[in-house]
């Protein structure tokens, strides 16, 4: 089929006539729908579906190789921080440390002994006197001249053991720095023997067991901080654009329970809102909250808890 070049422009012509009436009839209700999606200024700021976290949550590891001969925790223990978690064999570490104190106290004996340095001193003013004796009884023509120089000499040499003394001294000085250092580190390795708690918190899960050959990297324990948790969700950085940034002041509802009209409400500040938008076009937030206990001494708000927050 042939169609003539007037036929075509007139085909043409209608189908542009088509997708303007289209994009007239459409653009307004495009253009309300993305008006719909900013909130009004009065609107308050709320990000719902939260979840509470740790903000803690460490795999305590052994720094040694060895085997544990004591085990000072459970699960489910409250644990202070600084607490001796567990002790690794330190049968060989306490005995290296006794061997460099010792060592250190000979060395600062030896830093300390002015014996050598006052005797050369002596030496030299003996030296020095004999010297000037002998040089006048050579004036005098009462001994030989090699008689004198040999006294002149013995005097230098007087001389040059005070230099001897004070350099032997420096090098003890530096000989007990050494052994100080020596014996520092012997601490250290005992020390990193002993697993201690590095803050306060709950034993969530023992992992080693008494008398088991760990490895360094193992881990023994995981604690978890719950005097101290996270909310943290997601908020529409579109809508709310300026409104939401760190440090505003925010109520925290924590639904501790199936009943979610009386959740647990905290005051607190906003701690963080990442930089970075999801597919959602939304931000990350979270806020760091008290945590508190019931009547039975357990913590009210718990890791997995939903959560919403809502911006003053």
């Amino acid at each position: 089929m042939h169609f003539t070049p007037q036929y075509r422009r007139n085909a043409l012509l209608a189908v542009v006539v088509v997708a303007a009436s289209l994009l007239l009839t459409y653009a307004p209700a495009t253009a309300q729908s993305s008006s719909q999606r900013l909130a009004s200024p009065g609107q308050r700021v709320v990000a719902d579906n939260c979840s509470v976290k740790y903000i803690r949550n460490v795999n305590i590891p052994a720094e040694v190789e060895g085997k544990i001969i004591e085990l000072n925790f459970e699960e489910g223990m409250d644990i202070v921080a600084g607490d001796i978690l567990a002790v690794i064999d330190d049968t060989a570490a306490k005995l290296a440390l006794e061997l460099k104190r010792a060592e250190e106290t000979e060395a600062m004996l030896n830093a300390d002994n002015d014996v050598n340095l006052e005797d050369a001193r002596n030496s030299r003013e003996l030296a020095d006197a004999e010297a000037e004796s002998h040089k006048k009884l050579y004036q005098e023509q009462a001994i030989p001249f090699w008689e004198m120089k040999k006294k002149e000499l013995e005097a230098v040499r007087a001389a040059l053991r005070i230099d001897l003394a004070e350099m032997q001294k420096k090098i003890a000085l530096a000989q007990y720095v050494a052994k100080r250092n020596e014996r520092e580190i012997a601490e250290y390795e005992q020390k990193r023997r002993r697993i201690v708690a590095p803050f306060d918190g709950y034993v969530e899960t023992r992992v080693a067991q008494r008398g088991e050959w760990v490895q360094p990297g193992s881990p023994i324990a995981t604690i978890v901080q719950l005097d101290r948790v996270r909310v943290e969700g997601v908020v529409d950085a579109i809508a709310f654009s300026g409104r939401v940034r760190a440090g505003l002041p925010v109520t925290v509802r924590v639904f501790s329970s199936s009943d979610r009209d009386r959740p647990v409400i905290v005051q607190s500040k906003l701690g963080f809102v990442s930089s970075e938008l999801n597919l959602r076009r939304q931000v990350r937030i979270w806020v760091d909250i008290d945590n508190v206990k019931d009547e039975n001494g357990a913590w009210i708000v718990k890791p997995g808890m939903q959560a919403e927050i809502l911006f003053e």
